[in-house]
């Protein structure tokens, strides 16, 4: 029976180097398997693993509750992985004696489209995950102001039977959590947010 994150994670806050390998050998799968399904290199999966424990590292005392790593090694591990997908899209180079040089790299140009679609599909995912945190009240709140065809704030009113003065303050707190919460913990401020015209 492994040792519980509720024991583990108070022992490897104080250096205990048991806690901290028990963490890693528990973990390390996790962190393999998405960084497979992001089709790293080897290499560069290496790379995202060791930053991954590094942050962890860095970050261990500020996690609130023990139960809260696993959700944080694998949202930590995919923010690494887009990073990475990212910053090597920037920097293609393309050799203009093969094919795709010579065409004007239209395959460099599909590569980053892929990649485009990865990192938006990712958010996707991550921005539901994040909403199935929220209660159902401010959930469906949120998903009424996103339909399109946008919703007049009578009818959001008449559906969720809330007066129409508080649908504003109600989706600026629904907000705030949104941005609290496990699912989209440390993605930045541009992921959710802004205010509807």
């Amino acid at each position: 029976m492994p040792e519980p994150l509720s024991t583990l994670v108070p022992a490897a806050r104080e250096g205990d180097q048991h806690a901290w390998d028990a963490i890693v050998d528990r973990f390390l799968p996790l962190v393999c398997a998405i960084v497979r399904g992001h089709r790293l290199s080897e290499a560069d999966g290496d790379d995202v693993s060791q930053t991954v424990w590094l942050r962890l590292v860095e970050h261990l005392g500020a996690l609130r509750e023990a139960d809260a790593l696993p959700g944080w090694i694998r949202t930590t591990t995919r923010n690494e992985c887009l990073r990475l997908l990212a910053a090597r899209g920037r920097v293609r180079p393309v050799d203009p004696q093969e094919e795709a040089g010579a065409r004007g790299g239209l395959d460099a140009v599909a590569d980053d489209v892929a990649e485009a679609d990865l990192l938006a599909a990712e958010r996707c995912r991550l921005l539901r995950e994040a909403l199935e945190e929220l209660p159902a009240a401010r959930r469906d709140l949120l998903l009424l102001l996103l339909t399109d065809p946008p919703l007049a704030y009578e009818e959001i009113s008449r559906r969720l039977g809330i007066p129409v003065g508080s649908i504003g303050p109600t989706r600026a707190r629904a907000l705030d959590q949104l941005r609290r919460t496990r699912a989209l913990r440390g993605l930045g401020p541009d992921l959710v947010g802004g205010e509807r015209s």
